[in-house]
Parts: structure tokens; C-alpha cells; sequence
């Protein structure tokens, strides 16, 4: 005899995920659904349309860390459920954040005896980091006007227009003004000279960039410390230095050691650097160090005992995971100075294989430099037909996201695409993308002229007369373009499919 039995829409555990009804329906967007589904079938909705996200390891737009070793991995997975705020509870976590600390000061040439403790603190990256460093360099202000007598209601800080957008955030959050150094062509990073000439009694500090976001150069931070030096024997102001090296921080006491840019320069009291950048750990971790104590106004420090004991913090956070700081520590003591050296040396020769590439191809203007950040910055030497958004456009198509964008004020119509060469970009992959934007190239080649120029007729051949045409015939002219080449790829793919005894005729 023969039992059968009728299973309902809810009982799942005969289903596979594809045969339910979790995917005949719409994922939710707006509402919390309001009955569960199953583990499997959460899972697989999510995974799926992660699909479409582009892959991290060909995002050349982006500084961030994107391959770690799998033994890192573990313990990243391990303490995930760690909140590192709970010092008592996890004291090792703690340890290791201040031997981070320790390590990174010292890297930085921070005037410390060999026991001495670094002042210092772990952050979710550089951008808080800056938030934190401003505001003691703001209250250290505030106090010393204030024993003056003097007004202390509009701070301002000088930095080159070429800033990451978080120092335009903290300016605008902690209301003080925001004195940008225009760049110029050919020159796209703060002008020291120009920078010191803006300063004045009301500047909290002046900020320098080693590496910058839109070319990986490095400012000259020794030129503007001797400059604000000489300002402030003559003014009697004693302006300092912050050096935001969020990307250049790990690279130069490696690949530039001779370089004077931190606590070796008297006027530079505080420094930031992303761990998650070059520092090669995963997104989520920066770190911030003051030359001394004395740096840091404690009264920006505070005290809480409600989690088992007096922790001192100073953060815009107060819970967050521990798992980036003990991946830090990682690295640190696996790869230690000689392998840091070694990751940073690749990724400059990497860097220089992309550039020769370019350079190769006759159609492009290098305006990143040799000496700062594995960046390589190019615009195009001929923008009549075609510029760099196109290209940028056009490499997604092979995998590649690779960003373009104009330049800072001073600057805005020059136009680049970067490219961050990071630990895990091979020479083979350099290689490959010239290849591809070779083939970009000669495609563009053959394209219509961007919306909006003067163009030869697309149909015929024939030269277009001299009168302008109206933007609603160029826009025909165009779509009739891509119409007939996407009529012709569709016959050459059906001939190749049919064979050669088939023949295709085009209507």
C-alpha cells in the first residue's frame, strides 16, 4: 500500500530554495516582513543579488584593503562578536590596541623612550581619526585665547583644496572655516608658501596631506614646518602641523625613510593613517597619534565605569568591533618591517609597470609622480572626441572600476583616471588592464564624438556641412550609429552560431 501526503506552502524542509516561494516573491525594500523565512532561503536571496556588486579586487578606485591571509581571516571571524569598548571584559583586545599604538608612534619617529607609552587611539578609520585630532587642536586654541583674553569664536584651519571630503565635514561640524590653497595645473597639492601665507592668530592648525586622494603625491611637509617656523619666530603664534597620512603613512617610513614628514619635524603634533589602506587590514580600522600628552587637552578625555572599571576614551563611537584591531596587531608582527618594505616595494614597481603602459600608448598625460602613493593618475592627451569618463565607463564592461573625476578648485577642468595599485595587484593584472584600455581605446576610435561636438557624418561618410546641426539631429545621428553597429554585431554572432553554410542577410 502507498501513503501519500500533501506538504503546505510552509513546510520547507523538502524544498530546495528555488522551488519556494521565497523566490517567487519580491525581496522586502521598505517593510519587515511579517512572517520568518527560512535560513537557507535569506541566504540565497542576499547572496544573489550581492552577484551584481562589482568585485572588490578590480575596484582600482578604491585605497581599502581587499585580500588578507586566511590565517588573518580566522581570527577576524573569531572575535567578531567582541565590542572592543568593554575593556574590562576583553583586556587582551585592549593590549593590543596600544601595542598598536606603541608600534605606529614609533614608525612615526614620536619622541618616546623605549618603555614610554605613545598617546594614541584606534579609530574606524582616518576620518574620525581627523575629527578627533581637529578637536584637540580647536580646544588647545580655545584655551590658550581664552588665558589671553582674546576672542576665541572663529577658528579656521588651512589645508591645500586637494583634502579628502572629511576635513570639509569637520569643518563644517565643528563650525570652523576652512581655508583652502587653490592647486594649479601641473601642481595638485598644497602650496606651502601660499598655505603659511594664510595663516593667521585665529588658525588652529595647518594641514598637510602625504598622498593625496586625487594623485598619491606627497606634500612637502618639511618645507611648510621650516616656513610656519620662521611665521611664527616672527608673529609670535605658535600654529602647528597636522599631517593627515592616511594613505602615505605606511608606505613612506618603508619606501622613503630618509623623508622628513613626522614627529621628527617639531611642528607636527598629531598624525593620522588608515590601518584599512596600506596599513593592509580590512575596512573599519584608523588610528590617530599625538606627539605628546601635552597634545591632547584632557579634558576631551572621558572617564566611564559602568562596564566594569575607569576606562579613559575619547571617541565620536563608543561600541564597535575588536576584530580590525586584532587584524592590525596581525600584520604587524607577521610581516614586520621587512615584509611591509617588500608589499609597499611591489606595489611601487607594479605601479611603474602601469605607468610605462600608459605612457606606451602615445594617448595619455601621467600626472601622478614616482615618489608618494602606488597611484597612477593619467588624463587623455586628445579630449576633441572622446574624454576620460568614457573610458572609465567603457573598462567596466572588462571588470575594471577604475574612477574619473575632475581636479580640485584650482584645477576643476583638467580631468584624470586613477588608478590605487594595492598589495594584491599583480604585475600580470597590470599588464592586463593596458591591454584593456588598448581595446578601449581603438573602440572609442571608431565611436561618434562625445554629445554636444561637431562631428563627421556617421551615415555616409561625407563631411557634415557647415551649418550646426540642432541637438535633436545629433542625438538621431547617434542612436542611428549605435543601431547599426549593434545590427551588425547581431549578424556577425548569428553567422558565426549558423556556420558557413548559412547566409544572413541584413534587412
Amino acid at each position: 500500500m502507498v501513503f501519500s501526503k500533501t506538504f503546505s506552502e510552509s513546510d520547507v524542509s523538502i524544498h530546495s530554495t528555488f522551488a519556494s516561494r521565497y523566490v517567487r516573491d519580491s525581496a522586502p525594500r521598505f517593510t519587515m516582513p511579517d512572517n520568518s523565512m527560512p535560513k537557507e532561503a535569506a541566504f540565497q536571496i542576499i547572496n544573489d543579488e550581492l552577484m551584481l556588486d562589482g568585485n572588490p579586487r578590480l575596484n582600482l578606485a578604491s585605497f581599502v584593503t581587499t585580500w588578507m591571509e586566511p590565517e588573518c581571516d580566522k581570527l577576524i571571524m573569531d572575535s567578531v562578536n567582541k565590542n572592543y569598548v568593554d575593556m574590562d571584559e576583553y583586556p587582551v583586545t585592549t593590549e593590543l590596541q596600544n601595542r598598536c599604538v606603541n608600534m605606529i608612534a614609533h614608525l612615526f619617529n614620536a619622541p618616546l623612550g623605549d618603555s614610554d607609552a605613545a598617546v594614541g587611539v584606534g579609530t574606524v578609520g582616518s576620518s574620525e581619526a581627523i575629527m578627533l585630532a581637529g578637536l584637540a587642536f580647536k580646544r588647545k586654541w580655545q584655551n590658550k585665547r581664552k588665558a589671553e583674553g582674546k576672542p576665541y569664536d572663529k577658528p579656521n584651519i588651512v589645508t591645500g583644496a586637494n583634502v579628502q571630503v572629511c576635513w570639509e565635514k569637520f569643518a563644517r561640524y565643528f563650525e570652523v572655516e576652512l581655508k583652502e590653497v587653490k592647486v594649479r595645473e601641473g601642481y595638485y597639492v598644497m602650496d606651502p608658501v601660499q598655505a603659511v601665507e594664510m595663516v593667521d592668530e585665529n588658525t588652529i592648525c595647518v594641514a598637510a596631506i602625504l598622498g593625496s586622494t586625487y594623485n598619491g603625491e606627497f606634500e612637502d611637509v618639511k618645507l611648510l614646518n621650516d616656513l610656519l617656523v620662521e611665521k611664527n619666530k616672527e608673529s609670535g603664534w605658535d600654529t602647528p602641523i597636522h599631517v593627515d597620512a592616511a594613505s602615505g603613512g605606511f608606505i613612506a617610513p618603508f619606501l622613503y625613510p630618509e623623508l622628513e614628514w613626522d614627529f621628527r619635524l617639531p611642528l607636527v603634533k598629531s598624525i593620522n593613517v588608515s590601518g584599512h589602506k596600506y596599513g593592509l587590514v580590512y575596512a573599519g580600522i584608523g588610528w590617530v597619534i599625538w606627539r605628546t600628552k601635552e597634545d591632547l587637552p584632557e579634558e576631551l578625555i572621558f572617564h566611564i565605569n559602568y562596564l566594569g572599571a575607569d576606562q579613559p576614551t575619547f571617541t565620536l563611537n563608543f561600541s564597535k568591533g575588536s576584530s580590525q584591531i586584532i587584524a592590525q596587531y596581525y600584520q604587524l608582527i607577521r610581516l614586520g618591517y621587512e615584509g611591509y618594505r617588500n608589499v609597499m616595494q611591489n606595489c611601487h614597481d607594479n605601479a611603474m609597470v602601469l605607468k610605462e603602459g600608459l605612457e606606451n600608448t602615445g594617448r595619455f598625460t601621467i600626472v601622478s609622480k614616482d615618489m608618494g602613493v602606488p597611484v597612477v593618475a593619467f588624463s587623455l592627451k586628445d579630449r576633441s572626441r572622446h574624454d576620460e569618463f568614457e573610458v572609465s565607463e567603457m573598462l567596466r564592461r572588462f571588470g575594471w572600476i577604475v574612477p574619473a573625476y575632475p581636479m580640485p578648485e584650482g584645477a576643476k577642468h583638467v580631468s584624470v583616471l586613477r588608478v590605487v595599485i594595492r598589495e594584491d595587484f599583480s604585475r600580470t593584472l597590470a599588464e592586463r588592464l593596458v591591454l584593456d584600455i588598448v581595446k578601449v581605446l581603438a573602440e572609442l576610435d571608431t565611436l561618434p564624438p562625445k554629445k554636444g561636438e561637431k562631428m563627421e557624418s556617421l551615415e555616409n561618410g561625407k563631411k557634415e556641412t557647415s551649418g550646426k546641426k540642432s541637438a535633436e539631429e545629433t542625438e538621431r545621428e547617434i542612436a542611428t550609429y549605435w543601431r547599426n553597429i549593434t545590427n551588425a554585431r547581431k549578424i556577425k554572432l548569428a553567422a558565426t552560431m549558423a556556420g558557413p553554410s548559412v547566409t544572413v542577410v541584413a534587412k
